[in-house]
């Protein structure tokens, strides 16, 4: 009764100690797998090649997308075009990318926008989520609030880029996502509410009621993404029109992309 070996020299506390490094490995292992289902395997910056070592690869994720759109497995998807506007700093793998074209219109830095779903953001009743205020049927301007309709916009370099004609709202949060505006040259594009700084008229003083938009120059609105449906933003395009816009802050100008000290 007081024999605590199980076979020959291999006791108890042995065998526990053995399960349990089995078990650790193993767990490393899965866990390891597992985080490698989605956004792997790993390809090299500079070659494209995939990494093929088993513990970089994982069961495929399957993402079941709602309304009836069926589901989405990442791995299915052809990879992205390796080849991109722009050359390495220096030949090694991190080195900075310097963009050989317009990185606004070719989506690199801070440009960079990913290629989401190409249909309407929904509601949970399947509703397109991000409307013009006039589509909603239920959400209107604050009146304590300006209707901005009409008001000038002023671009990085201070000159009037267009006006606003429509205010864009989500219909889920209850808040503006866009500003509709009119180009000088007669075309309607969309700029991010976040891009936006609106300029009321105060008590104390005469200051144009304006919405200022310093992340691009009135000359670069005339390339802003387009919508390819009229009253209707797709999730693709909604990443297209806030890359363009959040990556004039360092590419709108030279000065911006220089160093500040």
């Amino acid at each position: 009764m007081n024999n605590t070996y199980i076979v020959g020299t291999l006791d108890v506390a042995e065998l526990a100690f053995l399960l349990f490094f089995v078990f650790f490995i193993a767990l490393v292992v899965y866990l390891n797998r597992e985080s490698r289902r989605e956004g792997y395997p790993v390809e090299d910056e500079q070659t494209g090649r995939v990494d093929t070592w088993p513990l970089s690869q994982g069961d495929k994720k399957v993402f079941k997308l709602p309304h009836g759109r069926g589901v989405y497995i990442p791995e299915d998807v052809p990879r992205d075009d390796f080849k991109i506007p722009a050359v390495q700093a220096f030949n090694a793998a991190g080195a900075p990318w310097v963009p050989t074209g317009n990185p606004m219109k070719d989506g690199l830095g801070p440009a960079a926008f990913a290629k989401r779903a190409d249909y309407p953001d929904l509601t949970h009743d399947g509703r397109p989520r991000i409307v013009p205020i006039g589509n909603s049927h239920e959400l209107t301007v604050s009146p304590n609030d300006p209707a901005l309709i009409g008001w000038p916009v002023i671009a990085a370099d201070k000159k009037v880029a267009g006006r606003v004609t429509d205010i864009w709202v989500d219909q889920s949060e209850h808040i503006i996502r866009y500003l509709e505006i009119e180009t000088n040259a007669g075309d309607r594009v969309l700029a991010p509410m976040f891009v936006c700084a609106v300029q009321k008229k105060g008590f104390f003083d005469d200051k144009p009621e304006q919405v200022e938009i310093s992340a691009i120059t009135s000359q670069q609105f005339a390339d802003v993404p387009r919508l390819e449906t009229p009253g209707q933003v797709t999730r693709y395009e909604e990443d297209k029109i806030m890359a363009y816009y959040g990556g004039g802050y360092m590419y709108a100008t030279p000065e911006r992309a220089e160093p500040w000290i």
